[in-house]
């Protein structure tokens, strides 16, 4: 099977890693495709001729969106329809990465994939608008994945950006009035790779890690394993503080827990709670000394 996956991030870093044996894959970084470049696409999709398409490129600065949105809704949304459209053309399976910003976190139990989506800010518009889209340029035979607070052991996310402040700071505060779940681009690789198997698997589904947390929670995990890597030398204190206490250009969902039952029955394998994947991801961090230090305080694809 020939596939191309977009992006160049942490995602397809991931799943390049991943992929299968007997997959021929191609993952051009953002230098190398532009996916709001048309032509850029058109050329990439003829010349790799995939059976299937993971479009993992993503404008994903959440507070920044809020002052680009034509550049949000041009990669996230018209860029997105575009791989979509010419991967149908060829007649290659496209899978969207989309995110659980596109709920207002007002509902207190986890989302369901039919569940009314009501975002936030320009960022889960973006993506949702991106989602419409898909499915329209794919004639309703993409599967979209949203899934949730993405990391990885390289790049720009939650967990690279607290181990920097846990070497750096002697206190930090973190908001504990935002939870969802936190998911490792490892435990999304592999439900991608797993729906590769599952041609008739279709329309929005929902997968990331088992468990809830809040960002409090979420870095308190990250620093005690971080000490126990020997990522830092010890765990410093870590203050719980409302969203309020901490105001961001971009209002986040309070609750954006999403529902895994129906994909986890079609896929036929079982999230582990969030806490497994971190450990096992602060200790390749550890084993490669691969900190790259990020800004970004939540992390969402």
């Amino acid at each position: 099977m020939q596939v191309l996956i977009t992006g160049g991030g942490q995602l397809a870093r991931t799943l390049v890693a991943t992929a299968p044996a007997g997959f021929g894959v191609t993952a051009p970084g953002r230098g190398d495709l532009d996916i709001t470049d048309v032509s850029a696409v058109a050329r990439a999709m003829t010349r790799v001729r995939p059976d299937l398409v993971i479009n993992a490129a993503a404008y994903t600065r959440v507070d920044q969106a809020e002052d680009e949105p034509a550049l949000a809704f041009a990669v996230n949304a018209t860029a997105a329809g575009s791989v979509a459209r010419e991967a149908t053309r060829l007649g290659a399976r496209v899978v969207q990465i989309s995110t659980d910003f596109v709920f207002d976190g007002r509902r207190g139990s986890p989302y369901p994939r039919d569940a009314p989506a009501a975002p936030l800010n320009v960022y889960g518009r973006s993506k949702l608008e991106g989602e419409r889209v898909v499915a329209e340029a794919s004639a309703g035979n993409a599967l979209i994945i949203r899934t949730a607070w993405l990391y990885a052991a390289e790049g720009r996310n939650f967990v690279t950006t607290m181990v920097r402040l846990l070497r750096e700071r002697d206190c930090l505060r973190v908001v504990t009035d935002q939870v969802g779940t936190p998911t490792a681009a490892t435990s999304l690789a592999g439900a991608i790779w797993a729906a590769s198997s599952k041609p008739g698997l279709s329309g929005v589904q929902h997968w990331t890690d088992a468990g809830v947390a809040s960002w409090f929670d979420f870095a308190i995990a990250i620093g005690n394993a971080a000490v126990l890597a020997g990522l830092v030398s010890k765990q410093i204190p870590i203050v719980p503080i409302s969203s309020a206490e901490f105001p961001a250009r971009a209002i986040r969902p309070a609750f954006s827990v999403l529902d895994t039952g129906a994909t986890i029955a079609a896929l036929g394998i079982v999230p582990r709670h969030w806490s497994e994947p971190l450990r096992e991801t602060i200790a390749a961090m550890a084993g490669t000394s691969a900190v790259n230090v990020g800004t970004n305080r939540s992390s969402s694809a």
